[in-house]
């Protein structure tokens, strides 16, 4: 029981230290959940914003464990996707769409199209489609989940200028949408898959159903856009007159329109179609006189249609195709390009930026992590140092306790008991030999508590003086254990040996070593060994050879 003892009182103060981190962190753990929760419902409650601000104040660094670090992905991806805005820096919902898969299918589906959308915005679109076609081939899944996975395919498509492979889902949203005003934004993402695929009747016959909806429903805007669309589908379809008679209609209903270059530009074509190179002409140089008014982006798009025009009635006029018109369109569009590549690039080192500050964040936290750990671990090991020095001294003190108290007991019963005249020899020899016993075991330690038991055990019967050992008593003690040693010693070496070398040679035969020697005489172990030497010295004895084993081996007379 006393080392289990020792074990547990040395282990409790790390545990106690180890039990307060985990419940710290643990805490902290909680209160992380707790805000990313709060971030959840303002999402929930279309406060986009509000859930943004609450999540930018969290360090992805300090979230311990998957779940949170999942949780915090998955609604910063979400509310960047609400928000229309880059997802460049949303590296980490990949990491959520895993986490979620098998667990929860709401946020498993929710996660699989954002992952889908941020490989889109990385410049990844085909694997971006590729995965959304995987989650829109899943079954058991809800429509409600199903519908957001296909609007962002569909979506995906036409900015790729799908054809055939946008219809079949665009189709199934259409059919798969319960609020109108989504059933025709599906249906006008249809007219855009049938348009690239070529099947510009199909997208003609869906347009006239969405201008009766349009016009039903008094929507003014959609009936304009729907109208604009059906001037460009019967362009397409080489129907000029009707395409034209469409655009005078817009021209007379709703003059002074955002889209009236557009509408002049596509008279223009048609113009240009029936054979009217004059008409082409200057309705060509109205749209031009337009366009001057446009936003960079906006006349950039007029004059991918514009240039190329000009570069065709130029040929027509002269019979000289000139690189100019599209060299200038080609330099526009490398231009946007570039705007564009600008655009994103520092959008990758805002994103960059913020991932090396969460790395630098990580390394300082693990950093600090360390350094508690190696304190934790330091005050491990002096905790139980020091439990263990204090066991130890502890232990020690009450050796010397009971060694006193039964020190003490020998002594009065000694000076209690009358004095026999002539004891028993065996009686004698063994009550010898325990006094030197005692003598060797106290001056084991040198105590300021053990030289005073030495000077107990030798005043009994007879004062010491400054010694710690009555000499006398030693000397008698000697002779009766070791047959006469200290009497032969003295009549044959008395006139060379000192009273110290004496006192050594004495608990040499006794068993005492170097240390003890220097405790029982006061002297230090270095002068012990010079007195040695003298020894030798003085009884003629090789260097090597032992002091006791030269003394026995002397002949007795």
């Amino acid at each position: 029981m006393g080392k289990r003892e020792d074990i547990v009182c040395r282990l409790l103060p790390a545990v106690a230290l180890c039990c307060l981190m985990l419940m710290a962190c643990g805490q902290s753990q909680k209160r992380y959940d707790r805000i990313l929760t709060d971030a959840g419902r303002c999402l929930e409650t279309c406060m986009t914003d509000s859930a943004v601000i609450i999540l930018e104040s969290i360090d992805v660094a300090d979230l311990g464990h998957d779940s949170l670090r999942a949780k915090y992905a998955y609604i910063m991806a979400l509310a960047h996707l609400r928000q229309n805005r880059s997802m460049i820096g949303d590296s980490l919902i990949g990491m959520a769409h895993k986490y979620y898969s098998g667990k929860d299918k709401v946020r498993d589906m929710r996660s699989g199209a954002l992952t889908a959308f941020y490989k889109f915005w990385v410049g990844d679109t085909p694997g971006a489609v590729a995965m959304l076609d995987s989650l829109t081939s899943l079954e058991s899944v809800p429509d409600s989940l199903m519908v957001e996975a296909l609007r962002m395919r569909v979506l995906l498509g036409a900015s790729r200028y799908e054809g055939e492979s946008n219809v079949r889902p665009a189709k199934r949203l259409a059919r798969m949408e319960t609020d109108p005003l989504r059933r025709v934004e599906a249906k006008y993402m249809m007219v855009a898959a049938y348009e690239y695929a070529g099947h510009l009747d199909s997208a003609l016959e869906i347009i006239d159903s969405l201008l009766v909806f349009a016009s039903e429903n008094g929507d003014g805007r959609l009936h304009f856009e729907f109208t604009l669309e059906r001037v460009q589908l019967l362009l397409g379809l080489k129907r000029y007159a009707e395409s034209n008679e469409m655009a005078d209609y817009i021209l007379e209903h709703a003059p002074g329109n955002d889209a009236t270059y557009v509408i002049y530009m596509l008279k223009a074509y048609n113009h240009f179609n029936m054979g009217d190179y004059a008409g082409a002409i200057n309705y060509l140089a109205e749209a031009d006189s337009i366009s001057t008014n446009l936003s960079f982006e906006e006349d950039n798009y007029y004059q991918n249609f514009s240039r190329l025009m000009q570069a065709v009635l130029e040929y027509r006029e002269t019979g000289h195709l000139s690189p100019t018109h599209i060299a200038q369109n080609t330099n526009r569009q490398k231009e946007r390009f570039n705007r564009m590549q600008a655009s994103q690039w520092e959008s990758e080192r805002s994103a960059l930026k913020s991932e090396s500050r969460a790395l630098a964040l990580k390394a300082e936290n693990r950093n600090k992590t360390i350094i508690i750990m190696v304190i934790v671990f330091v005050s491990v090991i002096v905790s139980g140092s020091l439990v263990w020095i204090t066991k130890i001294r502890r232990r020690r003190q009450l050796e010397s306790e009971e060694r006193a108290e039964a020190l003490q007991k020998m002594v009065d019963e000694f000076k209690s008991v009358p004095a026999v005249a002539e004891p028993d020899n065996e009686t004698l020899r063994r009550a010898m030999l325990q006094q030197l016993g005692i003598v060797k075991m106290v001056a084991e330690t040198p105590t300021e508590q053990n030289r005073e038991m030495l000077r107990r055990i030798s005043s009994i019967g007879a004062e010491i003086g400054d010694n710690l050992v009555n000499w006398h008593n030693l000397y008698d003690v000697i002779d009766n254990l070791y047959s006469g040693f200290y009497t032969r010693l003295r009549e044959r070496y008395g006139e060379l040996l000192t009273e110290k070398e004496t006192q050594i040679i004495v608990l040499m035969a006794a068993g005492f070593s170097t240390k003890e020697m220097s405790v029982i005489t006061s002297q230090t172990t270095a002068t012990i060994y010079v007195r040695k030497s003298a020894i030798r010295r003085k009884l003629g004895i090789a260097e090597k050879e032992d002091i006791m084993a030269f003394l026995r081996r002397e002949p007795a007379g």
